[in-house]
Parts: structure tokens; sequence; C-alpha cells
């Protein structure tokens, strides 16, 4: 408000001109404060690439105990994709184990697939699976290979 009443003092002219410079003074500090904000904002902007990806690590194991299953879901806690090979597994103790890693996998957002014989995938919510699923697996089941009886 005070300085909409010195400008029109300084329009009528009965203002003097140290009023008038420290008028001009005052804007220009203004002005300049504003642009450092501006600026200043943009250089503490963090600029990413879009191509930049970090390189994702697949992790195989085999099973023997249901001790393991706990080493496949720290894997997927963190974010890392796991391919599970129950092939020489007793069949009892594979369910087990793909009942727990389902079942993590599922808390976790992520999902699994069967890709072969006693061979699961099981990734975190990071990663997609493509592909289709036979429809054999839907009628036979998920345990229908042949499991050694150890």
């Amino acid at each position: 408000m005070a300085k909409i009443f010195d400008k029109v003092i300084g329009i009528m002219g009965f203002s003097d001109e140290e009023a008038e410079e420290e008028l001009l003074d005052e804007e220009e500090t203004e002005k300049g404060v504003q642009e450092e904000v501006r600026s200043s904002g943009r250089k503490s902007a963090q600029v990413v690439s879009i191509h930049s990806q970090k390189q994702v690590k697949v992790v195989v194991l085999e099973p023997t105990s249901f001790e393991d299953s706990q080493n496949i879901a720290d894997q997927l806690k963190n974010r890392r994709p796991v391919i599970v090979n129950l092939e020489n597994t007793d069949r009892n103790l594979a369910k087990r184990i793909v009942d727990f890693v389902s079942g993590t996998t599922y808390a976790l957002g992520g999902n699994m697939q069967k890709v072969g014989q006693g061979i699961f995938l099981f990734v975190p919510n990071n990663v997609d699976i493509s592909g289709e699923t036979h429809e054999g697996i839907k009628e036979k089941g998920l345990f229908s290979w042949p499991i050694s009886s150890k």
C-alpha cells in the first residue's frame, strides 16, 4: 500500500529523486530475488535418464530342504526373480516349498509360473512374466511330473 502511495506522489512530482531511486532499487532487488528462486529451483532438480535401468539378476535354486524356501523368499523380497528347480525333490517337500514361496510371492504382489516339469518361476512385482500357460497344466495340476521319492 505504501508503494502505491509513493508512486502516486512521485507521478505528481511531490517526491524527491532519492525516493524514486530507492523505489527502483527495491524493485530491482525483488526481481533479482525472484530470479534466484526460479534458478535455484531448477538447479536442485535431478536429471534422470529414462533409458538407464538397473540390471536384474535372476537367481536359480534347487532346494533340498524346507529351510531353503526362506532363502527363496529373501531373494523375492530383494526384488530378484527366482527359478526353482524341484525335479529332484521329494513330492511332499516340493508341494510345501511351492506353497510357502507362492504365499510369499502373493504377499509381495508378484507372480509365479510353471516353466517346465518341476521348474517354477517366481517374480516380484517389478518383473512381468509374458507367455501363455499350457492347458495341460490346468488339467493335470502343478505337480504332474515324476518326482523321485527320497
